[in-house]
């Protein structure tokens, strides 16, 4: 039997330019490399799955329908790339700049690994097997703390950048990813 097996994306900042609480199509930046590490993974028979906070919700700035919305667009344009996203799951809490009954702490909350363990749940994953993206301690800490096998910090071209204590690797391009999940691939062997 084929273990399944995830690569883990944090969208703002891997995904997308970090400009702040992205929430329009029109602010939307893709970061260059990510459709050809996403069509490398789907080659290679990894879900991808988006997990990311989302406080901008809980601090009033957009709506859930406003990140519905991008998020819809933006799953179309990686089905357009032949990288079609799996699963999304958010967070719109914050424990401190919440407003009303977005102020609250969350398991699901990185560097809590609520999210990553939901997915785990819904899709059945080998976490062990499975791949972290991101360019946060907090991605890095969520997915240590669930048991994601490769944990690979971005630090976006930033080449003096030190990576988090819970990262396996670090990156500084997405394209740097590529040979990651063909050798976390080969490490496991057919998994």
């Amino acid at each position: 039997m084929i273990a399944k097996r995830a690569l883990f994306l944090d969208r703002d900042g891997v995904i997308n330019q970090d400009l702040g609480y992205t929430s329009r199509v029109e602010d939307f930046r893709f970061i260059d490399g990510i459709f050809d590490l996403c069509r490398s993974a789907t080659q290679s028979r990894y879900l991808l799955i988006v997990v990311t906070n989302q406080a901008g919700i809980g601090r009033g700035y957009y709506s859930k329908k406003d990140f519905w919305a991008l998020t819809e667009w933006m799953r179309e344009r990686f089905k357009a790339e032949h990288a079609p996203i799996t699963d999304v799951f958010y967070c719109p809490f914050h424990p401190e700049h919440g407003v009303g009954d977005y102020k609250k702490q969350s398991f699901d909350r990185k560097p809590n690994p609520g999210m990553l363990l939901r997915a785990s749940e819904k899709h059945d994953l080998d976490l062990k097997y499975s791949i972290m993206i991101g360019d946060k301690d907090s991605d890095m800490q969520a997915a240590r703390s669930a048991g994601v096998g490769l944990r690979c910090h971005y630090l976006a071209g930033i080449s003096d950048a030190a990576p988090s204590a819970a990262a396996t690797n670090a990156i500084h391009t997405l394209s740097e990813g590529i040979p990651l999940l063909n050798s976390f691939k080969s490490i496991q062997g057919d998994v």
